[in-house]
Order: C-alpha cells, then structure tokens, then sequence
C-alpha cells in the first residue's frame, strides 16, 4: 500500500502503525495528522477512496466524520461563552424560551453539552428525512418530555445532540450553526471542515464503508444488542428513530451531506481535524485566530459527567462537549472499545472510529478519518495504534489499564 505524505523522524513510528493499518488491520482509505506547537510532525494518506472504482485517496480527499462533528458544535458553544453572549450555567430556556415545556424549565446550557438533558431521542416516530428539517427537529426536541430528570444522570445523545446545542447558537448568533462555525472557525483557519458541504465538493469525498454484522469475529456493542432486540429501549430509540438516516448509504446521499447536522454530519479529513484542535492545543489562539480565551480552556476540559451511561451501558465520561479519556479495556471484548488518552486531553471520536483531539499539556492536535469503519462505539485498533505511537514519540508511559500519563 502506497503511503504519501511527510512524518518528521521522531514520529516514524506513526508511519509504521499506518502502514500496519492496511496491511493487517483492513484499512481501505485514511488519513492521519499530529501538530506539536502548532507545527505538523505527521501528514499521512493513503488506500483507496472507492473500492468500487479504485479511485485513490488523495490528500484532498474528505469522508464523513460522523460524531466528531460535536467537537465543532461544542467549540462554536464555547466561542460563544468565552466572548460573554453565551452562559453554560444559564437555563436554556434564556436563549430558547420554547423550550421550557414538560420537565424542561430548569436545564441548564451544561446540562446539553454534558449528554444529561434525558433527550438523546424523542418518542415520536419520525418521518422520513427528518433530520433535514431543523426547524422540525428542535420544535420537536422543544416540545419533549426528558426521559430520566435533567442533571440527575448522563446517557450518550448520539443523534440529537446537535440540534439541541446547535439551536442554542442559532438563538444567540442569529445564524444557522453550519453558517457560524464557516465564519468563525473553518473559514478564518483554512480548514477542510463542513457542517453542510457545497455541492461542487462532492467529488472528493470518500463514503462511508460499514461494518458488516453478519462476517466472522464482529463483535456488536451492548448498545447496538439492545437497540435491536430491544426496539423500546432508551438505546433503540435513540439509533433507530431517526427518520431514515441510518439506513444504508443514507448518510452519503447529497441530501445528508448538505444538511447541517451538528451532531453527526460533518464532512473532513484527518488535517481537518488535527486543524480544528490546534488552537486549543495552544491557549485558545493560532496563527492570529483566537477561537476562545485560555481560561476557557479549562472548563473545555474539566471532566462534567461521568459514570454508567444511561444510553450505551458502558461507562463514559465527557466534558462540556466533549469526550475524556476512558478506559474499558476491562470490560467484555464487545465493550472494550474506549480512548486511551492523558487526563489533559480532550476531543471527540466519530463513529467507526474517526477522532480528533487536542492536548494542551503536550500542545498537541490529533486527527484521524477513514472511510472503513469499526464494529466498536469508540476508537478502534487502528486508531489508538496511531494516538500510541505519538505518545510514545513524545516520551509518555502508560498506566496498567493503558491510558497515557507524562
């Protein structure tokens, strides 16, 4: 497999595990980016863009990173905060008055941000290409009952997390969420990073492969278990209301590509997201863009909920937007899926196992996307091969469940 691209030496290690990645863990395209102060170590590409026609992954080629897209919605919340417009702590009800129905007067901006609102699906059915409708979307995530009392618990809000902080920033800005972070984020960085792609970008874009439950050795999360034998649950509602989207090549039509979704909809590759990480890397700022201020670098970071999760049924632990370091690998095989990362780091996988990540301590960003996808709810082999590598480039050991420390 022809890998292209640069690696500085110190990182070769990188370059190994990526090279491995297709020779032995079936990678088919992918993309790998490291900054350290702001400088790229390691810019790798390689494999194919579409099996079908053999067409090659290139270093323009971009692929849906599905739930890495929260990290942008959160970083356009903390934007927001860090400039006083927005405050974490205030009712949601302040900015979206709508949604002080049903149980909902008192939840808190956190209480979206940090997965324990209780909205992570509605119980009405969907229709068909809901997730196309934002206005549809947030009347109705508006209008719903929480199911657990907001704050009291927190359960991953794979699919509706998007709408609800993404409605947030529309109410405060006066813009869409995809319309924000072009002006505030992607466009002031150059970065290849869309929440709601231009039609003439379709060419380079690479679809999503997925997993195939049915082959030998796939080992199906207790989410996706229960989510299917149990349709009811909390975690069925949750991945199979969704008014068509999950259904097979649904998330590669044109229609879910330009639909702002900030929850799992965004379009990049692995630069994008090491770029989209690298000033938080740095205090907040690079190359004169400053995103946030360095004290809000903290409350991005500082672990917010934490604890079984209500929706996935394995432990799981997020920041103010974002995803912490959590270690599983104790777990049952199926399970064991987590992010083996320093405490400082924080970031968001997508999934298959897309991630992007910044780690202040290390001034490091991370970014990986692939189009063949992981059977697991976090980062699989092949990408915590590559986070492994660099940080045992940059000199760190590992605690006895695997999580890095300097």
């Amino acid at each position: 497999m022809s890998i292209q691209g640069t690696c500085d030496p110190q990182f070769s290690e990188v370059r190994s595990e990526f090279e491995r990645n297709f020779a032995e863990r079936g990678e088919v395209g992918a993309s790998v980016h490291v900054t350290i102060d702001g400088a790229p170590v390691v810019d790798l590409w390689g494999g194919v863009a579409d099996p079908a026609t053999s067409r090659p992954w290139t270093e323009d080629t971009v692929v849906h990173v599905w739930s890495c897209t929260k990290g942008a919605t959160s970083l356009c919340a903390h934007i927001l905060a860090s400039r006083g417009l927005l405050d974490l702590n205030a009712p949601v009800s302040y900015y979206w008055p709508e949604f002080a129905q049903n149980g909902k007067e008192n939840v808190l901006v956190r209480h979206l941000l940090n997965h324990s609102v209780g909205l992570p699906a509605l119980s009405e059915w969907l229709p068909a290409g809901a997730f196309y409708d934002w206005e549809a979307m947030t009347t109705a995530l508006a209008a719903a009952s929480p199911l657990w009392e907001p704050g009291t618990r927190h359960g991953y809000h794979g699919l509706t997390f998007g709408f609800l902080v993404g409605e947030v920033v529309r109410r405060v800005t006066g813009v869409s969420l995809g319309s924000f972070f072009e002006k505030e984020v992607s466009g002031p960085l150059g970065l290849d990073f869309w929440l709601g792609l231009p039609e003439d970008l379709e060419p380079l874009v690479s679809h999503t492969i997925p997993v195939d439950p049915t082959q030998p050795g796939i080992l199906l999360p207790t989410l996706y278990i229960t989510a299917l034998t149990q349709p009811e649950s909390t975690a069925g509602m949750m991945l199979l209301n969704n008014g068509g989207y999950m259904a097979p090549g649904e998330s590669d039509s044109r229609a879910a590509h330009a639909a702002e979704m900030g929850a799992i909809g965004g379009i990049s590759n692995a630069r994008g997201l090491a770029a989209l990480y690298r000033p938080l890397a740095l205090g907040g700022s690079y190359n004169g863009v400053r995103l946030v201020s360095e004290e809000q670098i903290p409350q991005m970071s500082a672990v917010s909920s934490s604890g079984m999760d209500a929706v996935v049924s394995v432990p799981s632990r997020f920041a103010l937007g974002f995803q912490k370091a959590a270690d599983n690998t104790y777990l049952a095989p199926n399970d064991r899926e987590g992010w083996l990362v320093p405490e400082e780091a924080f970031g968001h996988s997508g999934m298959g196992g897309s991630l992007g990540f910044a780690d202040p301590r290390a001034r490091l960003s991370f970014g990986y996307a692939m189009n063949r996808q992981g059977p697991g709810l976090a980062i699989n082999e092949r990408g915590q091969s590559l986070v492994d590598a660099v940080y045992r480039a940059l000199g760190y050991r590992q605690t006895g469940g695997g999580a890095w420390f300097a």
